[in-house]
């Protein structure tokens, strides 16, 4: 069965997640650091890690692979999941790939960089509308994808 992974702690899209899931027959697991209140499903699982740095993306890398996608902002998870044989999707509907997922590092590590040197750095822009409908096409496109392989 094919797996639609949340990294759930700040995702803005679970219940966009859910109802693709549900459509597609994919099971979706939302993992978090703290219980959230979410859908109850015989697809949806709810796994609740120990609080710490990088427990859930720990917890979602290890399991995610091929035919798995993986809904996550945070860049170095999406990194090992790649490497897995998941996709990895950013909740605005960007995809991490292969090509890409290198210069994504590579800003993250400048990013960290200056904000250790004191420089103000912008965060993420507001969460739109946008946003949310390019989720929904890139999880389609994800979908397909992973039903092949």
């Amino acid at each position: 069965m094919h797996t639609l992974f949340i990294d759930a702690d700040a995702c803005p899209v679970k219940d966009e997640c859910f109802r693709v899931a549900e459509r597609v027959g994919f099971k979706a697991i939302v993992v978090s650091n703290g219980w959230i209140n979410t859908r109850r499903a015989p697809f949806i699982e709810q796994v609740v890690v120990e609080a710490g740095p990088d427990v859930a993306d720990d917890w979602i890398a290890e399991r995610a692979g091929p035919g798995d996608i993986v809904v996550t902002s945070d860049i170095p998870l999406a990194d090992r999941c790649l490497k897995a044989g998941a996709q990895a999707l950013r909740p605005n509907g960007s995809a991490f790939t292969p090509d890409s997922i290198g210069s994504a590092l590579a800003g993250r590590m400048v990013g960290e960089h200056l904000r250790g040197m004191g420089v103000a750095t912008s965060g993420p822009p507001p969460f739109g509308p946008r946003d949310r409908s390019a989720f929904l096409q890139a999880l389609d496109r994800a979908v397909v994808v992973a039903k092949r392989a």
